[in-house]
């Protein structure tokens, strides 16, 4: 009865393929559209959860910020920066974090390691390529381990570059590239900031671990370039111009303080701690941020699934809009059918196979939309990923998810039209032309 049932629905669906296929476009596209949305926003919320989770779970890192940052949002409401003019007119804006708040820092009893970043912005040159203003970041070896960075080749910092203040560089794939092309680097020299440093290694091609939390638009964290605390120190520093032509210097220390803490329950506790020592220390400016990556990715999971739900409502919308169509065309099917419908009661026929019949329609019509969504669903955000480089993910739940929500749509919206027909008076339906 049922394989009957569906090869007469077949076969009344085919009788008008333009309007069944006109029925299908709304289904088709709220079935895409679902996945599609659902796609694009796992997949943006698994690239944001992967940068969080590449500054460690059990990190707190403490970065400084200078006026104009403060100016937008600190830990403080307070924005100043201290300014020392010369004789000579220049001016020195001095702030952010110093060599005592890491010494202070150092004496926490949740640390395990306390790794102090210093990053300026060095011309980088090598024969005859120039990767221009790159960001040389000087730190010690525990970076490596703290950030969970990967040497492809070669050897990242040591101890005894830090002792014996070597010019020793370690290059990020991007920075190797541009300097060096095909050709290998190892124990080629490189000028950074005028000084001659040697490559010692080179980091796989991903984020170096340094890329600011929250920042978007910001340094191509590819492109680094990393060299012994003690060697940046000497080599460079601690004052930048804020321009060529300007007479205003910046003077900053340290530029980030990672602290991995030795257990993961105790990451709220020891950023409430760095914030208490900090704030003493900083009384009067506002130029540091402590970021938690623990707290940046329970709220970044938090922002994604009230995205999804919105993007999923959108999409939802469009699978609701495709059943109004299909009780559109039903409930036009059953006009159409009447003479059929009483011809069919009066040999026999039941309510309850009439209303089979023209909820099988629906079924076949929903599922049918539904199965070409899938593929179209599928498509689309291949298409994103290939154009526009962006991350998608398609899961089976999302797909199983507007499968089954399409196939419902269609039998709740076919119920009215099927209990429309079956409700009719043989009698009545025979009279009609």
């Amino acid at each position: 009865m049922w394989w009957s049932t569906f090869r007469l629905s077949v076969r009344n669906l085919l009788l008008h393929k333009m309007r069944s296929t006109l029925t299908l476009l709304g289904t088709i596209l709220g079935v895409a559209s679902v996945i599609a949305m659902l796609s694009i926003g796992e997949g943006s919320k698994q690239e944001a959860l992967e940068r969080i989770r590449s500054l460690g779970a059990n990190n707190v890192i403490i970065r400084t910020l200078s006026p104009g940052e403060a100016e937008d949002g600190g830990d403080n409401n307070n924005s100043s920066t201290s300014a020392v003019t010369s004789r000579s007119l220049y001016q020195v804006n001095a702030f952010g974090l110093t060599y005592e708040d890491l010494r202070v820092l150092e004496d926490l009893p949740t640390k395990r390691s306390v790794v102090p970043v210093m990053m300026q912005r060095r011309d980088v040159s090598q024969g005859g390529n120039r990767l221009g203003e790159a960001r040389v970041v000087a730190t010690t070896p525990e970076l490596s381990a703290v950030r969970n960075i990967q040497v492809q080749r070669g050897r990242f910092l040591q101890r005894r570059d830090r002792e014996s203040m070597a010019n020793v560089a370690v290059l990020t794939q991007g920075a190797a590239t541009e300097l060096f092309g095909y050709n290998d680097p190892l124990d080629q020299p490189i000028l950074v900031g005028g000084t001659a440093f040697r490559v010692v290694g080179v980091l796989s091609a991903r984020d170096s671990g340094i890329a600011r939390a929250g920042e978007s638009g910001g340094d191509d964290a590819n492109r680094d370039i990393f060299v012994p605390l003690e060697t940046g120190r000497a080599r460079f520093g601690f004052l930048t111009r804020e321009a060529a032509s300007s007479r205003e210097f910046d003077r900053v220390e340290l530029s980030e303080i990672t602290i991995a803490v030795a257990d993961g329950d105790q990451v709220a506790p020891t950023a409430t701690m760095v914030r208490d020592l900090l704030e003493k220390r900083h009384t009067d400016t506002t130029d540091y941020q402590v970021l938690v990556p623990l707290e940046l990715m329970a709220q970044a999971e938090h922002e994604k699934r009230i995205w999804n739900l919105v993007l999923g409502a959108i999409a939802g919308i469009s699978l609701l809009v495709g059943g109004i169509g299909i009780m559109n065309i039903m409930l036009a099917t059953v006009t159409e059918r009447t003479r059929e419908i009483g011809i069919r009661r009066a040999i026999g026929a039941k309510r309850r196979d009439i209303i089979r019949q023209f909820l099988v329609e629906t079924t076949v019509l929903s599922a049918t939309g539904g199965l070409l969504g899938i593929f179209l669903g599928i498509s689309i955000p291949m298409v994103v990923t290939a154009v526009a480089g962006m991350q998608t993910v398609t899961s089976a739940a999302s797909i199983a998810l507007a499968f089954g929500i399409s196939v419902a749509i269609g039998i709740i919206f076919g119920v009215y039209p099927a209990y429309k027909a079956a409700a009719m008076n043989p009698i009545e339906a025979l009279r009609q032309q």
